[in-house]
């Protein structure tokens, strides 16, 4: 039986790996050391409030060097032209909240835990690699990945291979393991005397959760993540109640390592007393926020917190209305909506990010961009959150998401007018990458 399977997975990855070298053998200025101009009847270039039309983004390496009206100069012999005709370019798409290694499991095929009780680290990999090209294929040029969910620093490799070319995939900023304290995470359930793997790391005390940022900064994390919250339920007044996990205290010593390194702390955080600690403790972003309170919204504007708020996944695998967990469910939504309704109002920071993994990479990643028109941004506002927005949040602007010189060469296009109908994100028909062509018309 061991060999069929080490046979698909070889076949797999030779696969992945030609489309790699395809990727860098296409049609780019860095490969044929001449400049590369792509036109389009519409750009939208991440940080204008308007679109501008009938513009070339002239390409030189992986960079941008001009952007200009089409045609209003003349072109060396050696310049090769992308003619996208009618369609909407757009800065590569970021998303800000990803799990590659999650891949939206089917509870009756055993849900969460059986990734970890019974998939070889390989098989994971095998499919985080997929996941990346995904990501790309929809036009996600970068990700932040929030946690591997057991799979160690399975994320760190992933991104090298991205960065060498032997894989293809967004730019990734990587955050490792996480960290939960003590009962604050899965796996759960299981007969006391049985010790089972957990999907984040778990730590008791400030020295512990020092320590916990300290391995996971050494081995190669770009942010480090922190659960703040853990299951959620309703209390005896319909009241959505989410358990806190570490202290205060727990979280500074985290927040005070990350910052020492330069790098920031992420805290997946619900509401209630965790989502306070995680503010009073100094993280950087909230994930996810159902229920931000209005002093809790007054307190992340004076700290400069972002919110990174994960509005679809919620909207997804509802138990039934007349359970316990279903009538949760609901309350979750109910309650989303009202706060990112509250803090894009206050001028709360905002970016873009899904939860992939928590719902299947085969679905469209751009279905956030409507949940957040939805709940009050303009079309323009949500793929600002998605480009120049998010690339603020990953300390990189002018670098990613926006079409500028000196930016990087990640630009998207989609065939119709994201501004009147966002869902048209979710089709995106042409992606380069680094100035490489990694999909078109």
């Amino acid at each position: 039986m061991m060999r069929p399977i080490c046979s698909a997975l070889g076949l797999m990855f030779c696969a992945h790996a030609m489309l790699a070298q395809t990727a860098r053998g296409s049609s780019t200025g860095s490969a044929g050391g001449h400049d590369v101009v792509v036109r389009a009847r519409s750009l939208i270039d991440g940080m204008s409030d308007k679109p501008q039309h009938n513009m070339e983004i002239v390409i030189r390496g992986n960079r941008i060097v001009e952007v200009r009206p089409a045609n209003s100069t003349s072109l060396p012999p050696a310049a090769q032209v992308i003619d996208l005709g009618e369609a909407t370019v757009l800065p590569g798409l970021i998303d800000t909240h990803t799990h590659l290694f999650l891949q939206g499991e089917d509870p009756a095929a055993g849900g969460y835990d059986v990734q970890l009780l019974k998939y070889p680290a390989s098989y994971r990999v095998a499919r985080a690699v997929v996941a990346a090209q995904r990501a790309l294929e929809q036009g996600f040029t970068s990700i932040r990945d929030m946690e591997t969910e057991g799979a160690g620093y399975g994320d760190v490799g992933i991104k090298q291979a991205i960065n060498e070319g032997i894989i293809p995939g967004p730019r990734m900023s990587v955050s490792t393991l996480s960290i939960s304290s003590t009962g604050g995470y899965p796996l759960e359930g299981y007969a006391p005397e049985i010790s089972v793997p957990k999907g984040a790391q778990l730590i008791d005390g400030p020295i512990e959760a020092r320590k916990a940022a300290r391995e996971q900064l050494d081995k190669g994390a770009d942010w480090i993540k922190v659960y703040m919250t853990h299951r959620s339920w309703l209390d005896a007044q319909g009241e959505l109640v989410s358990q806190p996990t570490l202290t205060v205290e727990e979280l500074k010593a985290i927040v005070d390592e990350t910052h020492g390194w330069g790098r920031k702390v992420a805290c997946h955080a619900y509401n209630g007393p965790g989502l306070q600690r995680a503010l009073d403790g100094g993280c950087d972003s909230i994930e996810h926020g159902l229920q931000i309170s209005d002093a809790q919204i007054a307190q992340m504007l004076r700290q400069g917190t972002w919110y990174v708020p994960t509005l679809e996944v919620y909207y997804t695998d509802w138990d039934p209305a007349d359970t316990e967990s279903g009538k949760r469910d609901r309350k979750r939504v109910a309650l989303h909506g009202v706060s990112f309704s509250k803090a894009l109002r206050a001028g709360v920071k905002m970016a873009f990010g899904t939860d992939v993994g928590g719902f299947k990479w085969s679905d469209p990643i751009a279905a956030e961009f409507s949940r957040e028109v939805q709940f009050g941004m303009t079309p323009m506002q949500a793929i600002q959150s998605a480009t120049s927005r998010a690339a603020d949040l990953l300390g990189k602007r002018g670098e990613i998401g926006v079409i500028a010189p000196g930016a990087y060469a990640d630009v998207v296009a989609v065939a119709g007018d994201p501004l009147a109908d966002v869902n048209v994100l979710k089709t995106v028909a042409f992606v380069m990458k680094d100035g490489r062509v990694f999909k078109s018309f």
